[in-house]
């Protein structure tokens, strides 16, 4: 009720309230000091909100099948041992898995005359605790005569909690310049060898000798990128005796050729090693 309108004795009452209630407060004592001798409260300690748990990755086989695309990836047990490769192993996968869903879904509500597909599957190549190594080899159909290969190596370093990258073990240029002189040796022998094989012809074997050499050179630059794919070669005692490179169709040869490896030895490697990595080596 607006004061103004209130009538005389509620008014008056009002007043004499808030009066005594002044006068209360003003003969109320401040409280007597705590005791020296009475422990004072313990202070309520303050609660941080918990932390979150970390995400981990829990990587599961997929089998899916639609009349649009199949879906097909599998993966080793060990590949859930350490959380930062699994989590390395899911998001290639997914990464393959998102390429293929935006070519299918590029077609709206119409569907390809065959099915889409994505063929992936992982598997231990190396496991020890110094190094462990997970290749993945499989392929997506998007159209065409045949499908992408998909070819990709990982080496995981448990006792570093990471992945070790081919820039990181070599560093320097003329590392890969040693490597890169190593492979091409191997490649355009091997490629002599089988056009010797093959009984070919003195023009038909210059022409495939000629072409390869193009490829091999193109696909062999001497940088870490050309050689990204790789895996350790392990000695009795668990040191690396070689890396073996790995090539996908049309880096080095053409589609028929399929995936090409080459394996070159810690003598070569050695010398252009990281100094942190050296260890894992065998001399």
């Amino acid at each position: 009720m607006n004061p103004a309108l209130a009538p005389p004795s509620l008014l008056r009452r009002g007043l004499l309230c808030a009066a005594l209630l002044l006068a209360l407060a003003g003969c109320k004592r401040d409280p007597a000091p705590a005791d020296a001798g009475s422990p004072a409260e313990p202070p309520v300690a303050a609660t941080s909100p918990t932390a979150p748990e970390a995400e981990t990755t829990e990587l599961k086989d997929v089998i899916e099948t639609t009349d649009r695309y199949i879906v097909g990836i599998s993966y080793p047990p060990s590949a859930n041992q350490y959380t930062g490769l699994a989590k390395v192993l899911g998001d290639y996968a997914a990464a393959a898995r998102a390429e293929l869903m935006e070519a299918v879904e590029a077609f709206g509500n119409d569907r390809p005359t065959a099915p889409y597909e994505l063929s992936l599957a992982f598997e231990q190549v190396v496991n020890t605790p110094q190094i462990v190594a997970i290749a993945a080899d499989g392929s997506r159909y998007t159209g065409g005569a045949h499908g992408q290969p998909l070819i990709a190596r990982f080496v995981w370093l448990p006792q570093q909690d990471k992945r070790l990258t081919a820039a990181e073990l070599v560093p320097e240029a003329e590392g890969w310049k040693a490597i890169s002189d190593y492979v091409r040796e191997q490649l355009h022998t091997a490629v002599a060898t089988r056009a010797d094989e093959d009984e070919l012809t003195p023009a038909e074997r210059a022409e495939l000798v000629r072409n390869s050499a193009r490829m091999i050179d193109g696909g062999t630059e001497p940088t870490a990128g050309n050689f990204s794919e790789f895996v350790p070669v392990l000695d009795a005692a668990g040191r690396i005796s070689a890396l073996r490179f790995v090539f996908p169709p049309y880096q080095v040869g053409p589609y028929a050729d399929g995936t090409q490896t080459v394996v070159v030895p810690a003598s070569v490697l050695l010398p252009h090693i990281a100094p942190e990595y050296a260890g894992l080596f065998a001399r």
